[in-house]
């Protein structure tokens, strides 16, 4: 038993070295179980002795309740393929002494197998299907103290098939339970149960992914990706690794960091603010069809060019006269730029009110309107006013060179402002009316003469440009 064992081990051990070396990079695992073989359920007749060992079928039982003949060592060792496949050797060596009729003899056992094992969880509890096929050796012979081993007359090939479960422990450790059923080829062979129980060891390098490529080579270890990209996915295809792919389920371009760009602007789809439509890169991918500068999805007015000030629309203009309503004072109402927008009154008008505004003249010093002849002339200016409804006009105050330049400014000022009091005192719109105090410029008369200064404080009427 103890020469056979040390073959066994070191044929295990030679199948590690072979497979080592062929796939270097991929994970291993050991096994180190106890076995146990069960003649009994594959006896065809319970109550049959052993045949004579140079005979035929060996129809071997164990006493009903006491046929489990426990041995050791059963080796493993396997190499993770991929999608849960595995492939490895396993050995074991026995000897089986419970055999009715035989009492105090032994039947050393060996077992030498490859086999291809499927598991399809990688959870704490992962159970796992095997299928096999290799050598097994019953020694029959007459002198049963004598060793046999698998080069022997009593080895058959055999293939089998099991089941079993991995029990996670640890981050490498494992306890393993498995239960084979053992089928001879050769018509001298037994059939028989092997079950192990024993404890699991993962070694060499990982692949925790499972994606082919070593952890130690693995650029995303923890993702199962593709050799080409160093072990790390590509979701869409697009041969830009997700880790690198701004846009990793949406093919795109290396340019745009893996996103698409459906209008071929050069701006990515999700960066542009017109996807559909194709558009400069300084406008975020918006054309700008009115060539205002505010591109067309930000534009309420993309076919009429206007300011950024108004996003890109032309500043209304209510009356239609040219002037935007901002700069027009008069919004509702037509008129020049020159007046800014506002009607003026024609030169005749105008003409007409300074004939009789030369009619308007003051007392030194004072602001006071005075004289029935004066407001006759006021009463025929606000007459003309309202007939015209339309214009704005500009009432100009004057003073003789009586008193100090500031005072006649402010008097000049003050002058103008009672004319434009009594005119909106007749229904005259204020809006229509401006006033400024001109002060003892733009004398009509000589200043030196007292009826030169009387009539150079005065008021003037202009009309409003």
């Amino acid at each position: 038993m103890k020469k056979s064992s040390c073959y066994l081990i070191i044929g295990i051990l030679f199948c590690v070295h072979q497979l080592q070396a062929q796939t270097s990079e991929n994970p291993w695992r050991l096994r180190l179980a106890v076995n146990v073989i069960d003649i009994y359920p594959t006896a065809p007749d319970a109550n049959a002795p052993f045949a004579d060992t140079q005979g035929g079928f060996m129809e071997g039982f164990f006493q009903v309740g006491d046929h489990w003949n426990f041995g050791f060592p059963a080796i493993e060792l396997s190499r993770y393929l991929a999608g849960g496949f595995s492939i490895g050797v396993m050995g074991s060596a026995n000897t089986l002494k419970k055999v009715a009729g035989t009492s105090g003899l032994a039947f050393p056992y060996n077992a030498l197998e490859g086999f291809l094992k499927y598991s399809p969880s990688r959870r704490t509890i992962r159970p796992y299907v095997l299928l096999g096929y290799g050598l097994s050796s019953f020694d029959t012979s007459s002198n049963k103290t004598a060793d046999a081993f698998l080069l022997s007359k009593n080895a058959s090939k055999t293939y089998f098939g099991g089941v079993g479960f991995d029990l996670k422990m640890g981050s490498k450790l494992f306890f393993s339970i498995a239960s084979t059923y053992k089928n001879p080829t050769e018509n001298y062979g037994i059939k028989h149960f092997q079950h192990q129980i024993g404890l699991s060891y993962d070694f060499g390098v990982q692949d925790r992914d499972g994606d082919g490529v070593s952890d130690k080579k693995d650029q995303c270890p923890d993702q199962a990706g593709l050799k080409e990209f160093g072990g790390c996915p590509d979701q869409d295809g697009d041969g830009i690794i997700d880790g690198k792919d701004s846009c990793p389920e949406l093919p795109g371009s290396a340019a745009l960091q893996g996103c698409p760009d459906t209008d071929n602007d050069g701006v990515a789809d999700q960066d542009d603010l017109c996807p559909d439509v194709a558009g400069p890169i300084v406008f975020d991918g918006c054309p700008d069809t009115d060539d205002d500068t505010v591109h067309d999805a930000l534009d309420p007015c993309p076919e009429e060019k206007g300011p950024v000030e108004n996003k890109g629309c032309p500043w209304p203009d209510s009356d239609g006269d040219g002037v935007p309503d901002m700069s027009d004072l008069c919004p509702d109402e037509k008129g020049p730029i020159e007046a800014n927008g506002c009607p003026v009154l024609a030169d005749a008008i105008i003409q007409t009110i300074n004939e009789f505004g030369s009619m308007i003249n003051f007392m030194a010093e004072s602001d006071q309107i005075l004289g029935s002849k004066t407001y006759n002339t006021l009463e025929k200016i606000t007459a003309l006013l309202v007939a015209n409804p339309s214009g704005t006009i500009l009432i100009e105050g004057y003073a003789s060179e009586d008193g100090s330049t500031a005072y006649n400014q402010k008097l000049s000022l003050q002058r103008a402002a009672a004319v434009k009091r009594y005119l909106v005192a007749k229904g005259i719109d204020p809006k229509r009316l401006e006033i400024v105090g001109l002060g003892e410029t733009g004398p009509i008369e000589d200043n030196k003469t007292p009826g030169g200064r009387a009539k150079n404080r005065r008021v003037q009427f202009k009309s409003k440009h």
